[in-house]
């Protein structure tokens, strides 16, 4: 990829690599883009899971968790999705891991933190430690200072169309926002919506379109 800088930092929750504005094929659409009060934007579709659901079904695995580890290996899989502003910098994390809202008992949340890991039942059997943990009682942690994440939620009473984040305009936030709704029968499949909401200073619907395509062949195999 042109205008990348290897950079190693002590901080910040990972290795990435600084671009280099000037010389990055998307330099006018981010000069463009960044200053924007809400930069956002959100594309919302259906995803076939047919595949991902019978794989879980036989396995008595955790769809949820199995949702949360194939959405984040595919954005894993495109640069796009690692892009994140740091302080004035835009830099690309070698590896993101990911983060979601997890529903307590009173019917309150807490927000919950998964490690990567290409192993999905490694990944699935450390998510579902993680989770406990969180039920047993922890405060609410944010993390605002962990860019190498993405958000996730759950909203999985609701076969939603469009979703929208709360957002804190005062902050200058990069981080993709990615939400499942209830997944429902149609002819012969399964399908969720799934809500991708992204900085458009650093992607385009294209890439959006490829992660899609991306996430819909592998969840629907």
């Amino acid at each position: 990829m042109e205008g990348f800088i290897v950079f190693s930092p002590p901080y910040f929750c990972g290795m990435y690599t600084i671009i280099e504005v000037e010389h990055w094929k998307r330099r006018d659409a981010f000069r463009f883009f960044k200053d924007f009060d809400d930069p956002f934007f959100n594309v919302t579709a259906p995803v076939d899971v047919t595949g991902l659901l019978e794989q879980c079904r036989q396995e008595n695995s955790s769809f949820f968790l199995q949702s949360l580890h194939l959405a984040t290996m595919v954005a894993n899989q495109l640069d796009a999705f690692r892009f994140r502003l740091l302080n004035d910098a835009v830099v690309c994390y070698d590896l993101v891991h990911c983060g979601s809202a997890v529903l307590l008992p009173d019917h309150t949340f807490r927000y919950c933190y998964f490690d990567y890991t290409p192993d999905r039942l490694a990944f699935e059997a450390a998510g579902a430690q993680a989770i406990q943990k969180v039920m047993a009682g922890t405060p609410l942690d944010p993390r605002n200072d962990a860019l190498n994440m993405l958000h996730f939620s759950v909203l999985p009473w609701i076969p939603f169309t469009a979703f929208k984040h709360a957002r804190r305009f005062s902050k200058t936030d990069s981080i993709p926002k990615i939400m499942f709704g209830k997944y429902y029968r149609e002819a012969d499949r399964w399908l969720m919506p799934v809500s991708v909401e992204v900085n458009h200073a650093l992607m385009d619907g294209y890439e959006v379109g490829l992660y899609f395509e991306a996430l819909s062949a592998a969840a629907a195999r």
